[in-house]
């Protein structure tokens, strides 16, 4: 089965498992399928989408380093990790609440090469350069201290290390921006500033060697590599 196949079929199986937050990441739920179209303007199809150009740049049978920060309920990873049996996989999440569910899923799934750790992405708990993959979905939208989360994630990659994932980028969707405006900010879910497709694009050119990026509604996918 292909990853792409084995990581939906766990995405749509979720059943009575799937906590709001999960079937709202997923679109897999009838509130997550509402969610995701009034807010986020996205069906199933686009939602699949941003998050496969989100994880494609992990590499089939990739056996370095992984860190990934916010792991949250694991509900988009585990699956994931079960096609990487060989490798060395840190998760990190500040909430314990969301961190263990992920580690009931990683735990249900059979997965042994993991290791969970609660920690602040801004101060990060890691020696310089020993991470070959930093992976973070939905995070950098929620983090108060936006400058200390790219620094860390920057400082722990090796060179030639890959910083890759998504996250919401206002001025793309004006209903969304809208809804982060009213809803998601003052709750407290999301964290200005926010970037724009034209910020992030020159923070990240002017920090790594290679950059791609490609926007699906609000959600940035990106990939930038780290010059050695």
């Amino acid at each position: 089965m292909s990853r792409h196949n084995e990581i939906q079929n766990a995405y749509h199986s979720l059943g009575k498992e799937a906590t709001f937050y999960d079937g709202m990441i997923t679109c897999s739920t009838l509130p997550g399928r509402v969610v995701c179209g009034l807010v986020w303007n996205m069906g199933q199809k686009k939602n699949t989408r941003y998050l496969e150009k989100a994880l494609d740049r992990i590499p089939d049978g990739f056996s370095g380093k992984l860190l990934e920060v916010p792991v949250g309920t694991g509900v988009l990873t585990m699956p994931v990790y079960k096609t990487l049996p060989h490798a060395d996989i840190t998760c990190l999440d500040y909430s314990p609440d969301m961190m263990a569910t992920a580690q009931r899923r990683a735990k249900a799934a059979g997965l042994t090469n993991l290791r969970f750790q609660q920690g602040d992405v801004g101060a990060l708990p890691f020696e310089d350069g020993c991470f070959d993959l930093a992976l973070s979905l939905n995070g950098f939208h929620a983090f108060p201290d936006k400058e200390a989360a790219y620094h860390e994630i920057y400082r722990v990659l090796r060179p030639g290390g890959i910083f890759c994932g998504c996250f919401y980028v206002r001025g793309e969707n004006r209903r969304t921006d809208w809804f982060v405006e009213k809803l998601y900010t003052p709750k407290g879910y999301f964290t200005p500033p926010y970037e724009t497709v034209g910020s992030l694009r020159k923070r990240l050119t002017g920090q790594y060697k290679q950059v791609a990026m490609e926007t699906v509604e609000s959600m940035v996918c990106f990939t930038a590599k780290k010059g050695g």
